[in-house]
Parts: C-alpha cells; sequence; structure tokens
C-alpha cells in the first residue's frame, strides 16, 4: 500500500511541475494560449500609412498574454483609416501611429472590442 501511495504521490507532483511550468510560459508570452498555436506566433505586418504620421498615441492595454493578443490588438487598430499600430507586450502597451486625427475614444472602442480593456490612452 505504501508503493501506490508514493507513486500517486509522484505522478502528483510531475503534473504540478508541468502545470507551473505552463504558467509560467503563458504569462511572459511564450505560450500557446488565447488560439495562438503551439509554435512561436509571426509578427503582424505593419501597416503602411497613406500620408505622412503626424502624430503618436500610446496605448496602455490590459489582457495581453502572449503574441496572438499582440497580434489582435494591432490588426484592431489598423483597421481604423489613417492607424497603424505596434505592440509591445513587455509593456503592455500600443504605440499608434496616425496620418489624420484619430480620436481616442474610437481607438478605445477598437481595442475593447478585440476583448482587452483600455487602462490609459496617451499623446
Amino acid at each position: 500500500m505504501a508503493g501506490t501511495d508514493a507513486i500517486i504521490l509522484l505522478v502528483v507532483v510531475l503534473v504540478m511541475i508541468y502545470a507551473v511550468k505552463g504558467t509560467i510560459k503563458h504569462f511572459k508570452g511564450e505560450g500557446a494560449c488565447c488560439g495562438g498555436g503551439s509554435g512561436s506566433v509571426p509578427p503582424e505586418e505593419e501597416k503602411e500609412l497613406a500620408g505622412p504620421i503626424i502624430g503618436r498615441k500610446v496605448m496602455h492595454i490590459s489582457g495581453m498574454h502572449c503574441n496572438n493578443c499582440a497580434n489582435r490588438v494591432i490588426r484592431a487598430i489598423n483597421r481604423i483609416d489613417g492607424a497603424s499600430a505596434k505592440v509591445n507586450l513587455k509593456k503592455k502597451e500600443a504605440i499608434v501611429a496616425y496620418d489624420r486625427e484619430i480620436d481616442d475614444e474610437a481607438l478605445k472602442e477598437a481595442v475593447e472590442k478585440a476583448g482587452y480593456a483600455v487602462v490609459s490612452v496617451e499623446g
């Protein structure tokens, strides 16, 4: 009976180690969360603006955990005419370049529709 208990304990410990490693990878943005697949998610293509850049805004965003999350935010912002986004996943922010005036509310709405929360918009 003691041998069986030891085996069960060993299995539980191994499962816990595996779970903790997966959680750490997830929150470092290296895991396959949010539908990102098991491999590395390639970055979204940078959008070319039609006119010269007249300004930049920094959006602080919560809820992004991986490259797939970053790509979803980039695609959401890039759908706005005159806006082009780059995301820094570690800083949890999107830098939005624009070639025409863009309302902060339009940016917030696009990101929130993608499933993330906008903490603030600067610029």
